[in-house]
């Protein structure tokens, strides 16, 4: 009952002064709705990053031709072809820690359908890519290897060039031309996004590799088994590693590489490049969150100085409650409880308000934020220890007062 009365007389002292207490609660309420704004911008920016790892494949790792020396002079990296069909064969048979190698070509071409046309990319390779890519065919059938055996101009569509040469029309089974060269159309690819530097992934044109070095980008007239790019699909995550070692020392030994010659190929674990960007997404977080929570204590000093003053004008009240049989807890817990409605109610307030600005900030800047119970959570318990922590040291002040000391006071 004690306690109840406590809380009654708390909330009465704060309705006599509204504006005041609103005042006060404003501090909080910054604190708590930044925190929760910035905490989720953060994640936003952390589930962005994840949500680019799963389209552009899992357990992926890319092999890219690399850079030669010849005759003292250095060539850029993918100047000449170093990579070939029988290199990501040989990878997807004798790498232990891989379960998929896919040899790609790209090029760009002016495709045509009708009255329409597009300039896109295109990608030519293996059914496996499907596989690695995660990307199955939605509309219609992908092709096969023996498509692949038979350089059959059959293609699948990326939603983009769909979009653009057929509209809502089904483009399977119609015939469109890249670079004058008649193609059918099999299917249609899944949605894949925007790849991490902003591309779109559905910008393009999959068709088999062999089509496409006949018809499309150009065969190498030394090599004719060239490709542009081995994509590496590991048997799961934690074997990235090792897999990344068994592709480089294969491709070392196929390649006659000797003891301190530099790779004429280039890996990239695309797992540690998102590793480090998520990474440092989180640290974004957690600063932004720790910025914010400075709002917090700067209104937990708020909350001090105002219960402060209260003591203050209310010293003939605390000494005649003192002198008629109350107790030093009684204050105690008197003060310190309006110090943490104070706390709690700003928090509930800031709660909603920093839903809001989450709300705001990915509507106006196009920035994904994503609001984290987890967040709401810390943020309102550590209003209410604001609450505490700011709250005590008026509170005690009221209870230590003399009560004829505090009857005297004018």
């Amino acid at each position: 009952m004690k306690a109840l009365a406590s809380i009654r007389i708390a909330l009465r002292a704060l309705r006599v002064n509204r504006l005041r207490s609103a005042l006060t609660m404003l501090g909080i309420i910054i604190g708590v709705a930044a925190v929760i704004a910035m905490v989720a911008v953060g994640t936003g920016a952390t589930a962005r990053i994840q949500a680019q790892i799963e389209a552009i494949g899992s357990n992926l790792i890319m092999v890219s031709p690399g850079s030669l020396t010849t005759n003292g002079i250095r060539l850029g990296s993918g100047a000449t072809v170093t990579l070939t069909e029988d290199d990501a064969k040989a990878i997807a048979a004798e790498c232990p820690s891989v379960s998929a190698a896919v040899p790609t070509v790209r090029g760009n071409a002016q495709v045509m359908f009708g009255n329409n046309n597009w300039a896109t990319s295109i990608q030519g390779s293996t059914p496996d890519y499907l596989t690695i890519r995660e990307q199955p065919v939605i509309l219609g059938n992908p092709f096969t290897s023996d498509d692949v055996n038979s350089a059959a101009k059959v293609a699948l569509l990326g939603q983009t060039v769909a979009q653009n040469l057929f509209g809502e029309a089904d483009p399977t089974g119609q015939t469109i031309r890249i670079k004058n060269v008649p193609f059918t159309v099999d299917g249609v690819l899944s949605p894949k996004g925007q790849s991490p530097t902003g591309q779109d992934q559905d910008d393009l044109i999959l068709i088999p590799i062999s089509t496409a070095k006949r018809q499309v980008t150009g065969g190498n007239q030394a090599n004719a088994g060239a490709v542009g790019t081995i994509m590496v699909q590991a048997i799961n995550s934690t074997a990235m590693g090792q897999a990344q070692n068994e592709v480089e020392a294969l491709l070392r030994q196929r390649h006659r590489m000797q003891p301190g010659q530099d790779d004429d190929f280039t890996i990239r674990n695309l797992s540690e490049v998102f590793a480090a960007q998520e990474s440092s997404a989180r640290v974004m977080s957690i600063l932004l969150g720790a910025i914010a929570s400075v709002s917090l204590i700067v209104g937990g000093i708020g909350i001090m100085n105002i219960m402060l003053v209260s003591v203050t004008e209310r010293t003939r009240e605390i000494g005649l409650r003192l002198a008629i049989g109350a107790k030093t807890r009684d204050i105690l817990s008197q003060f310190l409880v309006e110090a943490v409605t104070l706390s709690i109610l700003g928090g509930v307030v800031g709660i909603l308000a920093g839903i809001g600005a989450s709300m705001l900030i990915s509507y106006f800047a196009q920035w994904r934020t994503l609001v984290s119970p987890t967040a709401i959570a810390l943020a309102f318990a550590f209003s209410g220890l604001v609450g505490v922590f700011f709250g005590y040291y008026p509170a005690r002040k009221a209870a230590l007062l003399d009560p004829i000391d505090a009857l005297r006071y004018e």
